[in-house]
């Protein structure tokens, strides 16, 4: 009778926890998936620079509280994609033609470096994988697809900045390039800019291949200070971006 007794309130467990368990709702969204759903947006140019970010919008889009949101948020302006505003809630950040500039500045110097220890520890594989990249993106220039072209040119740096090998530089370079990367990736380009721009990059993938730290860097500073003057030329105003950004989310 006891064991009857002690199986039956068992059961009367164990079927309590099946009712509480069918009723558990989804797991909220981690933090940092909410981090890189708003930087996305961002960077996508969903939200101009300058406008209020939606606050109520975003909640109801990403199906969290307003609590997880404004952390996200506050780690969106470490990086410098947000400005808070006290009691006024947040807005986009926007960038001066100094900000652009300071920003590609940096940009130049971790690239160089980046150049410099990937021909120490680069891979083969890597090395060809790099040249499989170069080769699309050569294929989109020639087929006039820009979009795919900034793409491809895109993971050919990053790429080169993760061959590096050294976890603290692709961080800081994933910081400061997100700032830029609308600029950098949207701004067009005329048809001797876009032919030597590739030139460029064939001369960036022969320096790597035959492991040349020190021609590699030089190249990767001469490139970015090319692509800033670009930019800055352009007028590329924050008020823009957005229009530009649209183009290749």
């Amino acid at each position: 009778m006891q064991n009857l007794r002690l199986a039956s309130w068992n059961l009367h467990i164990w079927t309590d926890y099946c009712i509480f368990a069918f009723k558990l709702e989804p797991p909220a969204m981690l933090h940092e998936e909410v981090v890189g759903r708003i930087r996305a947006i961002l960077l996508d140019g969903e939200i101009p620079p300058g406008a209020r970010i939606p606050e109520r919008e975003l909640c109801d889009r990403l199906q969290i509280s307003r609590t997880p949101l404004r952390e996200a948020l506050k780690v969106l302006a470490a990086e410098g994609l947000v400005q808070l505003l006290p009691h006024r809630g947040s807005r986009a950040a926007k960038l001066t033609d100094k900000d652009m500039r300071d920003l590609f500045e940096v940009c130049q110097g971790l690239e160089a470096l980046a150049g410099e220890l990937a021909c120490e520890r680069i891979s083969d594989a890597e090395i060809d994988a790099i040249a499989a990249a170069h080769t699309d993106m050569v294929r989109h220039y020639r087929e006039g697809d820009l979009i795919q072209y900034y793409r491809g040119n895109r993971a050919i740096h990053e790429a080169i900045v993760a061959a590096a090998g050294n976890p603290a530089l692709t961080g800081l370079y994933a910081s400061v390039t997100a700032r830029i990367r609308r600029a950098r990736y949207v701004t067009p380009m005329t048809p001797q800019r876009w032919a030597f721009a590739v030139k460029e990059h064939e001369a960036i993938l022969n320096a790597l291949q035959r492991r040349d730290g020190a021609g590699l860097s030089h190249i990767l500073r001469a490139h970015l200070r090319h692509k800033r003057e670009e930019v800055l030329q352009a007028g590329f105003a924050e008020t823009e971006a957005s229009d530009l950004a649209l183009r290749i989310a």
